[in-house]
């Protein structure tokens, strides 16, 4: 029988401890030190973080601070579809518009392809988390073909980007279609 050989050495195992330890010991230090001093006064959040917040500049108003300076836009969205889709959906932020009141810039407005490519941010049939219910879904461009007209149309040809059957509706009472008729 074989006799198995046992170490009386442990210096191995010593020095394994002694470099955790060392670890352990630097992390601490390290956390002490980029740990900001609010933490932990509100549960696991950065106290200060608030005051942070309250101290961002506001980016985003609501449909009012838009519709306020613009009546005719604000007569038409308001009739449309569209009532509750926020104008910074489209548009970008309020605050690269306004600032302090006053007009700061104009905001970029979106044409030819853009337009499409924004409409079918929500109206694209491809999507399948949309409620079918509440938003008119399409394919592109079998929509066009069905309307017939040209593939290379965009949206606001024939739909008023603030109220998109405002148009539609109109043209439909002039030939003496109602507004369910296809």
């Amino acid at each position: 029988m074989q006799q198995e050989y046992k170490s009386k050495s442990y210096s191995h195992v010593v020095k394994i401890i002694l470099i955790l330890a060392v670890v352990v010991g630097v992390g601490v230090a390290v956390r002490a030190m980029v740990l900001p001093d609010t933490f932990g006064e509100f549960g696991h959040y950065r106290g200060s973080a608030v005051q942070d917040e309250i101290n961002r500049p506001i980016r985003n108003g609501t449909n009012a601070s838009c519709l306020a300076c613009h009546p005719y836009i604000r007569q038409m969205h308001l009739a449309g579809v569209h009532h509750t889709v926020s104008c910074e959906f489209c548009h970008g932020p309020v605050a690269d518009h306004v600032t302090d009141g006053k007009v700061t810039a104009k905001l970029p407005k979106k044409e030819g392809k853009d337009i499409k490519k924004l409409c079918l941010r929500c109206h694209n049939q491809i999507i399948r988390a949309r409620p079918k219910e509440s938003i008119k879904m399409i394919s592109m461009p079998q929509h066009l073909e069905e309307k017939h007209v040209r593939i290379d149309h965009n949206c606001n040809q024939c739909h008023n980007v603030h109220a998109p059957l405002m148009w539609v509706n109109e043209a439909k009472a002039m030939v003496g279609a109602g507004e369910g008729s296809k």
